[in-house]
């Protein structure tokens, strides 16, 4: 078992950089605690200011060689650690359980599976994207932009990784991995795949710690050509103010705010079940959760007695149970979203159900009450700021106009939704969101369509042929006519 496993002793001793686990210059460790025991699972190394220079030093002395290797053989790599992954996929989706807090039927399919089934497309995609194209007598090249930095969210540990490392070493860039401190254990579970896929020296490395040391120090590091990172918006605006000196590369997925409408026509049988559903979903510590259910005036009072009843049905407790939603990721986190729910109250909204007090019976771990309110107003701070947590806003509408008006009034413009028994109607309204995605009747994104969002949603966008599109420059090489 290799010296940095998280497998062989739970706790992840060493960090990865230059294809070798090599301690830490950092003095100290990072407990990872388990939500929903409130126990240290683990350590993990804080690291220093020195490791994030080390890694992008090993990254830049493999740029070269990888920038260079085919396409087709990066592409092999990528197949090799998803077989990898697959192999212990059991073993990852039990470690994201226990540091997220995720019920493990959704570990499995929503973290697991998805970086799985992710790692493999871009493995493909290798062997079909338009590496170069001739323009008469130019030749346009894509080029790999150079040396990345990676900074993921805890929320979905595996597969927001996995859409971030698996399009740059394709594109034929080096990846620094700064994983969330507060559940970054799986991280060394890729760390481990590449490694035993046999990744160069230098391609992968893997660097945990703390983001005003650790990520500080990669974002300000001119040798970084590029920043992928997903998280909050006050942070993506850091990263921006830190590697304005060297003019790098940014692909930013920031903070939401979802309006999900449900238009006069729409079935509420499917909708209203949807939308408690979608909002409360890894107990709403999910960047596109619909937070924001418009509902027009005509039918208000029907559908906040029915989400009441759907929300009051939703099962609360240890993720190792077959529940609905498990607690959220930190103590941190659950003050902060106890705080949001108390800053509605104040604010005059009017508490449905759920509130500030634990889950009956769940003293220990976590856990927050689905919590529905209603009668709020677009302006109230709960109606603005992203909450992360299972919080539902209810807001009354006009009319079509109207709820319009209403979704896009907020500074982000991640995703949406339109409920509405007329597709063209529904198509139609989903066309006026200035939102980057939108499911219309609970549709799903497509595998290889863009994921990304508009204004302080963020810059960029993930997935499939659109995302390898980021990790790569336009080179013109012409000659004469």
């Amino acid at each position: 078992m290799p010296s940095g496993s998280v497998t062989d002793s739970g706790v992840g001793k060493q960090i990865y950089i230059g294809g070798e686990w090599t301690s830490s210059s950092g003095a100290e460790s990072i407990p990872v605690i388990n939500p929903a025991t409130e126990e240290v699972i683990a350590y993990v190394p804080s690291g220093s200011v020195d490791d994030a220079d080390r890694a992008v030093e090993a990254a830049r002395r493999a740029f070269e060689d990888w920038s260079l290797t085919s396409p087709t053989a990066r592409g092999k790599y990528a197949a090799e650690i998803a077989d990898v992954l697959h192999g212990r996929a059991e073993e990852i989706a039990d470690i994201v359980s226990a540091e997220v807090g995720t019920p493990r039927r959704p570990a499995v399919e929503s973290q697991v599976n998805s970086a799985i089934s992710t790692m493999r497309s871009y493995a493909a995609l290798a062997r079909t994207y338009l590496w170069e194209e001739r323009i008469g007598q130019t030749v346009v090249v894509r080029a790999p932009v150079g040396v990345v930095v990676a900074i993921t969210p805890w929320n979905f540990p595996v597969s927001l990784v996995i859409e971030k490392v698996a399009p740059a070493l394709v594109a034929g860039c080096p990846v620094i991995l700064k994983p969330s401190e507060v559940a970054p254990l799986s991280a060394w579970m890729l760390a481990e795949a590449a490694d035993a896929a046999g990744l160069p020296a230098g391609v992968f490395n893997l660097v945990s710690g703390r983001g005003p040391v650790v990520g500080e120090a990669l974002v300000r590091n001119p040798n970084v050509d590029m920043v992928s990172f997903t998280g909050s918006t006050r942070a993506g605006k850091r990263i921006l103010e830190l590697s304005a000196g060297h003019v790098g590369r940014h692909v930013l997925e920031m903070g939401g705010k979802s309006a999900n409408i449900v238009l006069d026509d729409a079935d509420l049988d499917k909708a209203l079940p949807a939308a408690v559903k979608t909002c409360f979903f890894n107990s709403g510590q999910v960047c596109v959760a619909p937070t924001r259910l418009l509902a027009p005036r005509s039918v208000y009072d029907e559908v906040v007695e029915r989400v009441r009843e759907i929300a009051e049905s939703v099962s609360v407790g240890n993720p190792a149970d077959a529940v609905d939603i498990g607690p959220v990721v930190s103590d941190a986190q659950r003050a902060r979203v106890r705080e949001y729910i108390q800053v509605g109250i104040d604010e005059g909204a009017r508490l449905v159900t759920g509130g500030t007090e634990p889950p009956e019976g769940l003293g220990t771990g976590y856990y927050v009450r689905p919590t529905v309110f209603a009668d709020v107003e677009n302006s109230m701070r709960i109606a603005r700021e992203e909450i992360f947590g299972p919080v539902l806003s209810i807001i009354a509408y006009d009319d079509e106009a109207d709820a319009i008006r209403i979704a896009n009034d907020s500074p982000y413009g991640l995703s949406g939704g339109v409920w509405s028994s007329d597709r063209s109607r529904a198509e139609r309204v989903a066309r006026a969101l200035r939102t980057g995605m939108v499911r219309i009747n609970g549709g799903t994104l497509a595998r290889g369509a863009p994921f990304g969002g508009f204004k302080q949603s963020g810059i960029g966008r993930a997935k499939g042929v659109f995302g390898l599109d980021e990790y790569v420059e336009i080179q013109s090489i012409s000659h004469p006519a």
